[in-house]
């Protein structure tokens, strides 16, 4: 019973949030986050982290992206291939190598010091996906080169770091890492192309109630499984089989059931547990270390993915409000800092130092991607 007071709480709570935070002039996932820090442990303590919110947070965070490949324009995201190369490099070289450097000024080894890179390098747009939604860009240039360069992130990051472990001693079969993601991404898109229509097709013809909505959302899951499985993000998963569906004629049926969903239940938990699972104790200790990661996470991901807009042929206001939106490093940077603890890459301070810092950089990209997306929006 608890979790239904818990679920009844974080609902209203985020709802009300989101709208005095869009009457402040801002996105409304902002009041969101800010409130689950409020619910949670370190202030009220009305709402504690605990194993079945987190699977409801992850089927949140998956339906978003879901959603974000179902309003993905194919002939958009083609034409955004080379602004998003550019950008998804340019958001990991530049905060790997000044945090690789920060690492050495900071006294830890080399291989510490590149994972610290690596973490900085890492990014996750599922808040960028809302904040981009609020602001009527998700189907904008800029809204197909962030969600192309946030999958080329992801790849590019993750072998990274099978490359690291591998060099650290860690049981990395580097091979098998790389050809996982090969097979996944292979697979993925020659079952969008071929098996999907035809498995849409096929399941809606059974003699049964809302056919259409539940295939959509096996398709989904399957894909992010899948994606987890081989070592892929399983948003990654979720956005290729929404852009899969996108191009099928259930497409508009979909979005609308899926959003309905989604909206209802699922993605406010996630936006708030972010909050809910921060714990700011003894973080006094290091404030300053936080507060100088914060600023370099934060201005190395901004300029390189902004500098790498910027030589595709953006101007530079829609190539800072694409820099914006790569600065979040949520989930995906959780993990990894998890896997560093574990390898024995992270001290349990460093640690601790690196959640705070994730959670400053996705409090502060939607307010950032406002200001950047602002005159654009009301043109």
């Amino acid at each position: 019973m608890q979790l239904i007071l818990e679920l009844a709480i974080i609902l209203i709570a985020s709802k009300i949030a989101g709208s005095l935070s869009v009457r402040l002039g801002q996105p409304s996932v902002l009041g969101k986050l800010l409130i689950g820090i409020v619910l949670g442990p370190s202030v009220l303590g009305l709402v504690n982290e605990t194993e079945t919110l987190a699977e409801f947070s992850e089927i949140g965070v998956i339906l978003l992206m879901f959603i974000a490949g179902l309003e993905t324009d194919i002939k958009e995201f083609k034409r955004t291939g080379k602004s998003s190369t550019y950008v998804g490099f340019g958001g990991i070289i530049v905060p790997l190598v000044l945090g690789y450097f920060s690492g050495i000024l900071l006294n830890l080894t080399v291989t510490e010091s590149w994972f610290l890179g690596l973490l900085l390098s890492a990014t996750s747009v599922s808040i960028s996906v809302q904040a981009l939604k609020e602001m009527g860009q998700l189907k904008s240039p800029e809204g197909a080169t962030i969600l192309g360069a946030a999958v080329i992130d992801d790849v590019v990051v993750i072998i990274a770091l099978a490359f690291l472990m591998s060099f650290a001693g860690g049981d990395v079969d580097l091979t098998t890492v790389i050809l996982k993601k090969v097979l996944f991404f292979a697979g993925a898109i020659l079952i969008a192309w071929k098996g999907v229509p035809w498995f849409l097709r096929k399941f809606t013809s059974l003699k049964v109630t809302e056919t259409v909505i539940s295939s959509a959302l096996i398709v989904c899951f399957v894909y992010a499984y899948l994606a987890e499985y081989t070592g892929v993000a399983a948003i990654i998963g979720a956005y290729i089989a929404g852009v899969a569906i996108s191009v099928t004629d259930f497409k508009h049926e979909i979005f609308e059931k899926v959003e309905t969903i989604s909206y209802s239940i699922f993605v406010p938990v996630f936006f708030t547990s972010i909050g809910i699972t921060a714990e700011f104790y003894g973080i006094m200790e290091n404030i300053g270390l936080i507060i100088l990661l914060s600023i370099l996470a934060i201005l190395t991901k901004l300029i390189g993915a902004s500098v790498g807009a910027k030589a595709s042929g953006f101007g530079w206001r829609s190539s800072l409000g694409i820099g914006s939106a790569m600065v979040s490093r949520g989930e995906v940077a959780l993990i990894m800092a998890t896997i560093g603890i574990e390898a024995k890459l992270l001290s349990d301070d460093m640690f601790a130092v690196i959640v705070v810092v994730v959670l400053v950089t996705t409090i502060i990209t939607p307010p950032m991607m406002k200001v950047f997306f602002k005159e654009k929006a009301r043109v």
